[in-house]
Parts: structure tokens; sequence; C-alpha cells
């Protein structure tokens, strides 16, 4: 057996997941165009390549998926059009697929993420966004952070016919606050929101990440929502509403006014129940009841709703309240979660480590 040498270097990428994305659903496809606000978020996805010198390794290509406690070889292509092109992780095989490496290169690829997977926090695009970072610095030039996000975007779509919006992408490779306009799928203009230090430090102090303790799954009423937002078109009312609610999240923060935040994140959550009821799960009018009964400004569902994943919360101006608000909704339910987040200035961000 060929004894196995240490790296030569490893490339360290990692890149925040996204909370209270206001405006969502409008930045697909079957909306044409939209406005979108999200926030970056810890914790990161983490992404870790360790490259090898080809002639120490029995096997080019490794993915080590330690959430889910994967590890293996990346096989060749498939040789018959009848066999799976991708078969473990078709994300994370596709993003290698798609860099094409050089031949002369052997990897091993581990991912880990303290995000729950399915929380509906864009943790997938966030994968995605570091594996792209990392994989970019063993080929010829260097991607952009728009780059970055649109090649991410480009993998699901194109490569493994999934819906896909591309705020999430954006946002794993902007980090910050950020205000999106997509002028026509998938192009889009991002512009940061930059805040004085007060006002973030105090939006990060009064939010909150509550995880429902099941994976968002894409369900018939989301293909049914689809359907009808595609018929309507892209200037329906309900797609006008959901737009609207971005535009006042970033003129609230703008102004430091968390009172607007707030009701803009709960616009936002009613337009996506006007969308189809069962997007606001039980668990998820729970919730918020515990968070309007202790004062909470705002509430929003994340990503496109249903059942599973999280939600945003925004307290009101006493830390004690917050407390309170988390306590009892993990009293609630044994499943629900709180998990801490902080506000990512960051974006994706790629570093090389030479090793001894």
């Amino acid at each position: 057996m060929r004894k196995e040498r240490n790296p030569e270097f490893i490339i360290n990428s990692v890149a925040p997941i996204r909370i209270c994305d206001n405006g969502g659903w409008t930045d697909t496809w079957f909306a044409g165009y939209g406005k979108i606000f999200n926030i970056g978020v810890y914790p990161y996805a983490e992404v870790q390549i360790a490259v090898y010198p080809m002639a120490d390794r029995e096997n080019r290509i490794m993915i080590h998926a330690e959430n889910y406690g994967d590890r293996y070889a990346v096989k060749p292509h498939a040789s018959s059009p009848a066999e799976p092109r991708w078969n473990k992780h078709p994300l994370l095989e596709a993003a290698i697929d798609f860099m094409g490496i050089p031949d002369d290169l052997a990897f091993e690829v581990t991912i880990y993420s303290e995000a729950p997977t399915g929380a509906s926090t864009g943790t997938s695009a966030a994968v995605t966004v570091a594996m792209i970072g990392a994989l970019d610095c063993l080929t010829p030039g260097r991607l952009t952070a728009h780059q970055v996000a649109l090649t991410a975007q480009r993998i699901e779509t194109e490569m493994l016919h999934q819906q896909c919006g591309i705020q999430d992408q954006i946002c794993s490779a902007y980090g910050g606050i950020n205000f999106i306009e997509m002028y026509t799928y998938p192009h889009a203009s991002v512009s940061p929101v930059q805040i004085p230090n007060s006002v973030w430090w105090e939006l990060e102090r009064r939010l909150a990440l509550i995880y429902l303790g099941k994976s968002h799954q894409s369900s018939s009423i989301h293909e049914m929502v689809i359907r009808g937002l595609e018929n309507a078109g892209p200037g329906c009312q309900q797609l006008q509403d959901l737009r609207h609610t971005a535009e006042k999240s970033r003129d609230a923060l703008y102004a430091g006014d968390f009172v607007a935040l707030g009701n803009a994140m709960m616009e936002n959550t009613e337009a996506q129940g006007r969308l189809h009821p069962g997007l606001i799960s039980a668990e998820s009018q729970r919730i918020i009841e515990i968070a309007r009964a202790h004062g909470a400004l705002g509430w929003k569902v994340n990503g496109a709703g249903g059942d599973g994943g999280s939600i945003t919360l925004l307290c009101d101006d006493h830390s004690y309240n917050k407390r309170t608000i988390i306590r009892e909704i993990e009293q609630e339910n044994p499943l629900f979660q709180n998990i801490p987040i902080y506000l990512s200035r960051y974006g994706v961000r790629v570093w090389k480590q030479e090793c001894c």
C-alpha cells in the first residue's frame, strides 16, 4: 500500500449563512425581477482543502462531509447515461466538476457547518460558495465575489436542475447586510447597507434565530405556489408586496428604526402567508405568539416557508425579554432550538496555509 505524506498546502474558506430574507421569492426565474434584503451571519460554512502531489495518493479526489459522517473517493464520470453523474453529495461533486481542477493535483475536501441542514438559512448556498472560493485557488485567475455567487447558483440550477433563487449565494459571497436588485433573472446589482457601529451592534443584540427542529423540505405547497406565481406574471400583487418589504427594511436600517424594520419583517411574513397559508407552519405561528407576548418587534419565517426550517426574531430594547422569549420557546417544544448568531461583516474568505 502506498504511504501517504502530509499535504503540500491547505486552503481554508468560510462563508456566512443568511437570515431575514425580506423580499424572498422575488429572486427567482418566475419573478423575472426582484428586490431582496438579507443579513449575513455566523455560524459559517467551512471548507478546507488539503492538496497533495498526485503521485502520493491512491484516490485523486476525496470528500469528507463531516456533518454527515461521510468520507469517500469521488469516482470518474459515469460511463453510461443511465448511471448518475454525481452520487452521495451531488452539490459538492458538481462544484468540483464545474471548477475543472488540474489533473496533476490530488486533494481532500472537508466540509463542515454548525448551522443545521435544512434550516432555511441558505446553508447549502454557503457551503457551495465556500467550496468554489477554495477551489478557485487551484485554478488560473481569480473569481470576484459576484462571480462566485453566480457560479454557485449556476451549479444548482443548470447542473442539478433545482429550483433556486439568487439571494442566498449573494449573501454568502458578500456578507454583511445587503439590498439586492435583480433587474433580470439571474443578474443583479448588490448594494451593501452601511450603518454606524452603534446600529450594527444593536441589531446584532436584538436578533435571534430559532430552528424548528426539523429540516425544511421543498414540498407540493412550494410547487403549487410556483405554478401560481408563474401564471400570475412578474408584476402580480403578491410579488409586489414582497418586493416592497425589502425596500422598507433597507430604509429602516439606514434610519436606525428597529420598529420599522420589525414591521417590514411582519409584512413579509404575512405576504408569504398570502401566497399559501401552509408556508407559515403551526410551529412558526406558536413561536410568533411567544415572541409577541414578550414585546418582540418583528419576525420573519426564513426562506420560502413551509414545514421545518427557522424563524428570525427582532426583539425589543430589553435583553431580558429576548432571553425570556428564547427560554419559553425552548421550553415549549424540545425540538425548538436557539442558534447563536453574530452579524458577519465579511462574505466568503479564503486563505492558504503552507505545510511543513
